[in-house]
């Protein structure tokens, strides 16, 4: 036998078969699996983010300057009927996927809560307030002026928050990774001397009526379950006759920016 021989491995030919079948496998597995792989790291880098709140709250408009991009004056003053989708991207080849859900209590906005925390669960969560200064609309998204008082507003915005956290309190008991909010205190740039008050009425543990909803949202999640930050914000701060100046209100909106690249990983 020459020393080439001795050192070769005659298989039989079912055996090559069996290992030509184990090889195509694992190629077509690879190949089946790439949308996996590029679906969680477009995850990775690109997490989903639901922004909600009651209708006239701003949240058009504060995911447009998340997103760098100009709102439609004409949109803003009636509010959208259906999902809106953006998207924040930086120069590390990362940022966000934004999704507006509708304010008004109709179909479309319970389908678009259902989307974002049961059919395919969010990363993360903004809800955002306005401290009682919602702006506000008629039903259904029609146009023309309505009349509330602040404090109908803020009755208003208490039960929009105790429909979505029930919503989140659910979806977080199914993840297994913590789920984080971010509270958004919008228009700041009404009320820029009480920043501070207005952002510990909405803290958990302030003893206020929304508060206390906070506090039982973390005991339905667990607290270790859910993260919490309260950030004031103005999406029209620096415009002609606001009290915020300009760079205030661009100050508001990066620390906003920035406390959503720190829970996304993304620094």
């Amino acid at each position: 036998m020459s020393r080439t021989a001795r050192y070769r491995t005659i298989l039989p030919r079912s055996s090559r078969a069996a290992v030509g079948a184990t090889v195509a496998t694992g190629l077509l597995g690879g190949i089946a699996a790439a949308p996996d792989r590029a679906r969680r790291l477009l995850r990775r880098r690109f997490p989903t983010v639901a922004v909600t709140g009651m209708t006239g709250v701003g949240k058009s408009q504060l995911a447009d300057r998340l997103a760098r991009r100009s709102t439609d004056s004409s949109a803003a003053d009636v509010g959208s009927a259906v999902m809106e989708r953006r998207t924040r991207r930086s120069r590390r080849l990362s940022g966000f996927r934004f999704l507006v859900v509708p304010g008004d209590n109709a179909a479309t906005r319970l389908g678009a809560l259902d989307e974002v925390f049961h059919d395919e669960p969010v990363d993360g969560v903004i809800h955002v307030v306005a401290n009682g200064y919602a702006t506000p609309r008629r039903p259904a998204g029609t146009t023309g002026t309505a009349d509330a008082s602040r404090d109908e507003q803020l009755a208003a915005e208490l039960e929009d928050w105790t429909i979505t956290a029930h919503r989140i309190a659910s979806m977080a008991v199914r993840r297994d990774k913590p789920v984080w909010l971010v509270i958004a205190v919008t228009k700041a740039d009404l009320f820029p001397d009480q920043l501070d008050e207005v952002v510990r009425y909405y803290a958990p543990g302030s003893g206020s009526p929304f508060g206390d909803k906070v506090d039982e949202l973390r005991a339905l999640a667990g607290g270790a379950r859910l993260s919490v930050d309260v950030l004031p914000v103005s999406s029209q701060g620096g415009e002609k006759g606001s009290a915020l100046p300009p760079k205030q209100a661009d100050a508001l909106v990066d620390a906003l920016a920035k406390r959503l690249a720190q829970l996304s990983g993304h620094v």
